[in-house]
């Protein structure tokens, strides 16, 4: 096994900026969170880290089956991969400039009258549903891997990116109940995603300008 220790850190930080920025999923969590406490925002973040590592899945199971056909399979996903990247550069400044009146509004409050096994199908559903999730984990794959990757390699950077998942979304679940960091976040949210789109922008362009 070949696992460039620098790539993988690459690979790694991209993914908890990815899914550590404020996106659907983490907005669900938090409202959830705030409203009826730790442990159904828990519940509500298991399914969104199931669906997580489902896309995961299938996205290296994909990506590495299309390399092992196509070598001009990686320039076609470092494309999509980079241009993604570049969304979301586009999406954390735009959300930068967003109040947060605004942002909490997009939290649903129906969930407070879902039971525990309907919390966990709607985080599942939630993330199945979303085709930003697999183009996510196509772009993170990609920036991990070559035309002669092993499959250790990728499951180096699928185990690593599930474990932090968990971290990611059910530290939202408790952190998020709790006051004092929801006011923290409020105050500097703006300087917060205006890092990311720099982090995101970079990440995107190193990706289409690389080579195979």
């Amino acid at each position: 096994m070949n696992v460039d220790p620098h790539q993988l850190l690459t690979v790694y930080a991209t993914y908890v900026i990815a899914a550590g920025s404020p996106g659907p999923s983490n907005m669900r969590i938090m409202g959830v969170a705030m409203a009826r406490g730790r442990g159904a925002a828990l519940v509500l973040a298991s399914g969104v880290v199931s669906g997580s590592i489902f896309w995961g899945l299938m996205a290296s199971t994909g990506v590495s089956a299309l390399l092992a056909k196509y070598a001009q399979a990686l320039l076609v996903l470092q494309v999509f991969g980079g241009l993604y990247l570049l969304f979301l550069a586009f999406r954390a400044g735009r959300s930068a400039l967003t109040s947060n009146e605004k942002l909490a509004a997009r939290a649903s409050g129906d969930d407070v009258a879902l039971s525990w096994r309907a919390l966990y199908r709607r985080g599942l559903l939630m993330h199945l549903a979303n085709p930003k999730s697999v183009l996510a984990w196509i772009a993170l794959v990609t920036l991990g891997i070559g035309p002669n990757s092993s499959w250790q390699s990728i499951a180096v950077i699928l185990c690593g990116c599930a474990a932090l998942s968990v971290v990611i979304f059910c530290g939202y679940a408790i952190v998020f109940s709790t006051l004092p960091m929801v006011t923290l976040y409020r105050r500097c949210r703006r300087w917060i995603e205006g890092l990311l789109s720099l982090f995101f922008a970079f990440a995107g362009l190193r990706l289409l300008l690389s080579r195979i």
